[in-house]
């Protein structure tokens, strides 16, 4: 591999820039109008607008995928092909954590067969935690690129090289990923389950 810093070091600032500016709606924000699919997929880009230029072509929100998760029992499907705030609740979650997670743990995060004020409830805890999620990936991002980046309190074992802060968010990403896992993997589990834990933990 190899990277232009000062490339990288202004696409960093301009993350970061990005970062401090972006927040998930808030639940009354959110259209309880009846949307169409055209019109929610519109609507999640630009909630969702996080993804490189150079990968929105890939269209990672679509219809196909959205009548996916209702198929799959992930979420509530349409009111006589109406979207409401409900439904695009469940997909803001959905799009967020399936990045990182599978869709059998989104659905113990979110389950299915609840009532609204229960969807509303997670829903507002879920931006709470994403915002301070994006904080502190900005922080820690800061300090790891601080040579890339030339600041003058950078700590000494940040990266010098591009190369090597690409490999270490992926490194944290695969153990983050891991450790959300084991966690959901312990619901309804008490310490007393301890012999059958470990089975479960050596399967991992």
């Amino acid at each position: 591999m190899k990277y232009d810093s000062a490339l990288i070091a202004g696409k960093l600032r301009r993350w970061e820039k990005y970062l401090d500016n972006y927040r998930l709606p808030d639940w009354e924000e959110i259209p309880d109008l009846g949307l169409y699919m055209e019109q929610v997929i519109v609507l999640l880009k630009q909630y969702l607008d996080y993804m490189p230029p150079e990968l929105k072509e890939e269209q990672f929100i679509t219809a196909a995928t959205i009548n996916n998760y209702v198929r799959m029992r992930v979420m509530p499907g349409p009111e006589k092909k109406r979207y409401y705030r409900l439904h695009i609740a469940y997909l803001i979650i959905i799009c967020s954590l399936k990045q990182g997670m599978s869709l059998a743990l989104i659905q113990k995060i979110i389950p299915m067969d609840i009532d609204e004020e229960q969807v509303r409830s997670i829903y507002e805890s879920f931006i709470r935690m994403h915002s301070h999620a994006a904080q502190y990936f900005e922080d820690q991002v800061r300090l790891a690129a601080g040579q890339i980046l030339n600041h003058e309190d950078a700590p000494s074992w940040a990266f010098k090289k591009p190369e090597e802060l690409i490999i270490e968010t992926a490194v944290v990403g695969t153990f983050s990923r891991l450790l959300s896992e084991k966690l959901l993997l312990l619901e309804g589990h008490t310490l007393a389950d301890g012999d059958d834990l470990e089975i479960v933990d050596k399967k991992r």
